[in-house]
């Protein structure tokens, strides 16, 4: 009779475990969306983006007028009282680049191109936070279902104890039966200490990830990928952001050779002052200046081979990426397909396996099998339905990872419901010089105010 009843307990006990226990409350794209929001590397390097593009209004205000004022107080005096004398005056001088030989020109628009690869690197950067969000969300998933299997599994072993127990009273098994039950619940203790832990430590790496702690998590299935292979490379060439800043420091490369170049070229510059003494007599000069280099040493012609070097280097770097992109895609999609066959394997596994499972426990309610064949069914279905959970989520990541190598891992491709960054209003406001007192620049005071606040 306990047989019977612990059989089915048993059988209870493993319907239940993948059965939904209660409604869920986060959902992947939740954590997604919170991810994107608490990450303090994203905001780390929106703030380098913004320093990027300053460097475009510095650049820009090298065409734009100079305006600088001097004053000066002199006092001299002498032995004779009446030759003590106090002399000031007041300067406003200004200057204006009229020709430099585009040397300015093509600064301005090499600080353009690298904003535009600072921008892709962002977007590299969203996409490594969003895939760590995906990955501490799935382990946590993993984790929790392991501990519940470990759990259910120790309450399914305390029941066979005291069976055993039973049976032993009434001469019906030995010492050694249950001997054999006690091993095998001190191990499955064991084995849930060690789920805890590591569960634990998956809520860790989530509370880093998203910023908040774990609660329910409800399940989360793969991203659909609708590309072949090499249609998934070809997008991967034209949109992964690693690829596009590349692409822009070669752009930037090519541009410093033309600024280097136009260094060998002369300068012209506008001039003007204007001076008031303390007679209020005042007096003003406008000029014109002009000059260039005749020798400075071979420096210059040096400058330019350096960065004709760094624009090859620039170039293979290119290449390398290309190359390393296309890679990571085959690589990601490997992996995807090694975990949907160990999924479709593992599920085949759970289904003999409890049909096994069913089998021996029926041949034990006729005699024909003992507790612990029961018991090792028990076990053998208990770790194939592990392997499949882990499958599950391996397969979950994957799908992620082959959106991550292909460039599409963003917030915006996957339709998060989260406010996006603008990269380009913060470079709108700057990208013209803006002074302190001018609307724009009080509107840069007010954002960089916010962010800092924030």
């Amino acid at each position: 009779m306990r047989l019977t009843k612990f059989l089915t307990a048993t059988a209870v006990s493993l319907g239940v475990l993948l059965s939904s226990t209660a409604a869920q409350a986060v959902t992947l794209a939740d954590a997604l969306a919170q991810g994107y929001e608490n990450s303090d590397l994203l905001e780390q390097n929106r703030a380098l983006l913004r320093a990027a593009d300053e460097d475009v209004a510095q650049a820009v205000s090298s065409l734009l007028p100079v305006v600088t004022w001097a004053a000066n107080v002199q006092a001299s005096y002498s032995s004779d009282a009446f030759n003590d004398d106090v002399n000031g005056s007041i300067q406003v001088a200004g200057e204006l680049l009229l020709y430099d030989g585009g040397a300015s020109a093509f600064a301005i628009e090499a600080q353009k191109e690298l904003v535009l690869g600072t921008r892709a690197a962002l977007v590299d950067i969203e996409q490594q936070v969003l895939l760590r969000v995906v990955e501490a969300y799935m382990n946590v998933r993993r984790n929790s279902q392991f501990v519940q299997l470990r759990e259910s599994n120790v309450r399914l072993l305390i029941q066979e104890l005291r069976a055993a127990n039973d049976r032993f009273e009434v001469g019906e098994v030995t010492r050694t039966d249950v001997s054999l039950s006690e091993a095998r619940l001190a191990a499955a203790r064991s084995q849930l200490a060690a789920s805890q832990g590591e569960l634990a430590r998956a809520q860790a790496e989530y509370l880093a990830a998203v910023g908040v702690r774990a609660g329910s998590l409800q399940p989360a299935d793969p991203v659909g990928i609708s590309y072949s292979i090499p249609q998934a490379q070809s997008v991967a060439t034209r949109n992964h952001p690693s690829l596009t800043e590349a692409q822009h420091s070669v752009a930037t490369a090519e541009l410093n050779i033309l600024r280097a170049e136009a260094a060998l070229r002369p300068n012209v510059t506008l001039n003007g002052s204007l001076r008031v003494d303390q007679d209020f007599a005042d007096s003003g000069s406008v000029g014109i200046n002009a000059g260039g280099p005749i020798y400075q040493g071979g420096r210059l012609s040096s400058q330019i081979r350096q960065v004709m070097s760094r624009r090859d280097a620039a170039r293979y770097s290119l290449l390398l990426t290309s190359q390393q992109v296309e890679q990571n895609v085959s690589v990601a999609y490997s992996i995807l397909e090694v975990a949907r066959a160990s999924r479709a394997a593992f599920e085949q596994q759970v289904r003999a396996q409890t049909v096994a499972f069913r089998g021996v426990r029926e041949e034990a309610l006729l005699g024909a099998r003992t507790t612990l064949d029961v018991l090792n069914e028990e076990q053998e279905l208990l770790e194939a339905r592990t392997n499949l959970i882990s499958a599950q989520i391996d397969e979950t990541i994957a799908s992620y990872q082959v959106l991550s190598s292909i460039g599409l891992l963003t917030v915006q491709d996957l339709n998060l419901q989260v406010q996006v960054y603008d990269p380009s209003a913060y470079y709108n406001l700057v990208r013209d010089a803006p002074t302190v007192t001018s609307e724009q620049g009080q509107a840069l005071d007010r954002v960089l105010e916010a962010i800092g606040g924030n």
